[in-house]
């Protein structure tokens, strides 16, 4: 079987994937934050935030959507896969990334402040760490940027109607 071909255009799609993930969080009053993952050229794992939802500070859409991958894969070396994510992952998912391995990370919208893939710091391409895998940053960025932007507009908004107590 021959290599797939992975394009601009393969990315604009993927990510139209996470964006579409990334919405179904807004609609639940979850940050909109969308992933999927994808190997040979297929979408074996889809996930949006759902910290509030469960109650979990763990349940970011990349760590949900590295789960549902494995489980596709029957493994938990996700060697030959790629994450698209509306948001640059943070720490914690960087670290589960490099933790299984994946190929390459494609993110939408930069986190400077927080941001594991190159924005506050590079957990992905760390020096002494035992993976390193590619990215590509900015993909379908002002929609992913738009999409957060909103989102925190509208609970900003929210947080000053409430009355003081």
């Amino acid at each position: 079987m021959s290599e797939p071909i992975i394009d601009l255009h393969s990315d604009e799609y993927f990510m139209g994937e996470a964006l579409r993930q990334a919405a179904r969080a807004y609609e639940r009053d979850e940050v909109p934050v969308g992933a999927v993952v994808v190997r040979e050229g297929r979408i074996i794992a889809r996930a949006y935030n759902q910290v509030e939802t469960l109650k979990d500070a763990t349940a970011h859409a990349e760590m949900l959507a590295l789960t549902q991958a494995e489980n596709a894969v029957g493994d938990w070396r996700l060697t030959d896969c790629t994450l698209y994510v509306t948001k640059e992952p943070c720490p914690m998912c960087a670290g589960a990334v490099v933790h299984t391995r994946l190929a390459r990370v494609v993110f939408g919208a930069g986190d400077p402040k927080g941001g594991a893939a190159g924005g506050a710091m590079n957990l992905l391409q760390f020096p002494t760490l035992n993976h390193r895998c590619d990215i590509t940053a900015g993909v379908r960025l002002e929609e992913c940027r738009a999409l957060l932007q909103s989102f925190f507009a509208e609970q900003r908004a929210a947080a000053k109607a409430r009355p003081e107590n």
